[in-house]
């Protein structure tokens, strides 16, 4: 939930906008408790009481990144504006392996995925999933420079380091797959996925990292979507949340996906103009939804 723009209208009318007070799960765009609640009338309060902190603190604002439902109208209940984006999900429909899946496409996209697939093996690449309690620390430090590859590629600097993937592959395995791909013995790419099972919704993967050393085309689709299909449908998991953005995932069959969140400004001129900033990006949100259902990559 990018506030860039804000930031920078605060600055060009000589305001400061940070600090500012951000309830998150630090760069992970998925919906989960922010609020952690016993029941709804504590959360009610638990609500109140996070205004109220706000209010007295010296900040600008107050942000509540992918709250649950249930946090995100307790949150408008008490005056947090509510903000919605999209992100792209795959729903698995009870699908026997991927060629059912397939099965379920139109013709024109089922046809560019085999083809995207068909070029990855003809190029001599071989892919490997690696369940994380079997992942090596050479596969790690491989991965990890795979991950600061595609931060390179997009001038931008990596947060992540080689320890911390450590960590996580030490304190939840159980959670952790890691696709490779190797061409000739040799590994030239890879992608972390991260998933949790839930015995009532069947659980949920979630798309987080992936990397070259080597160009291969159409080897990012292989490698951060249709591998971690496959494996969506033999551990009949539910959801594949493929990250923030991404229209191109649609032709891969995943579906847009309203998100939320909440937000408080404290300056009362710039509360109204982001509320009604949000009402009209709110109809275009739904509008766009709405059209891109309208193209929806599954057979009518």
């Amino acid at each position: 939930m990018f506030d860039w723009a804000w930031a920078d209208a605060y600055k060009r009318n000589g305001l400061t906008y940070y600090p500012k007070l951000l309830c998150a799960v630090p760069f992970t765009p998925v919906q989960g408790n922010r609020l952690l609640a016993a029941d709804p009338h504590a959360l009610r309060h638990l609500a109140a009481t996070l205004m109220a902190f706000a209010e007295q603190a010296d900040v600008s604002s107050l942000h509540v990144l992918f709250p649950t439902a249930s946090e995100a109208e307790a949150l408008t209940e008490i005056g947090m504006m509510q903000r919605e984006g999209v992100q792209f999900h795959w729903l698995n429909d009870g699908y026997r392996d991927f060629d059912d899946f397939l099965s379920t496409l139109e013709q024109k996209k089922r046809k560019n995925i085999r083809a995207e697939r068909r070029k990855v093996r003809e190029a001599g690449v071989t892919m490997r999933r690696v369940r994380g309690e079997d992942i090596s620390d050479a596969q790690w430090r491989f991965f990890a420079k795979c991950y600061k590859q595609t931060y390179r590629e997009h001038f931008s600097s990596p947060y992540l380091n080689l320890e911390f993937f450590r960590t996580i592959g030490a304190t939840m395995p159980e959670n952790l797959l890691l696709v490779i791909a190797e061409y000739d013995g040799k590994p030239i790419a890879s992608s972390l996925v991260v998933y949790q099972r839930d015995d009532k919704t069947g659980g949920t993967l979630y798309g987080r990292y992936w990397g070259a050393l080597e160009h291969v085309p159409c080897l990012h689709f292989e490698t951060a979507y249709y591998q971690p299909l496959e494996f969506c449908i033999e551990e009949k998991l539910a959801v594949f949340e493929g990250g923030a953005q991404g229209e191109h995932k649609m032709a891969r069959g995943f579906l847009p996906t309203v998100t939320r969140s909440t937000h408080w400004l404290a300056h009362p001129a710039f509360s109204d103009a982001v509320a009604r900033f949000l009402d009209n990006e709110t109809n275009s949100i739904h509008a766009y939804v709405d059209e891109l259902r309208d193209h929806n990559p599954f057979k009518s």
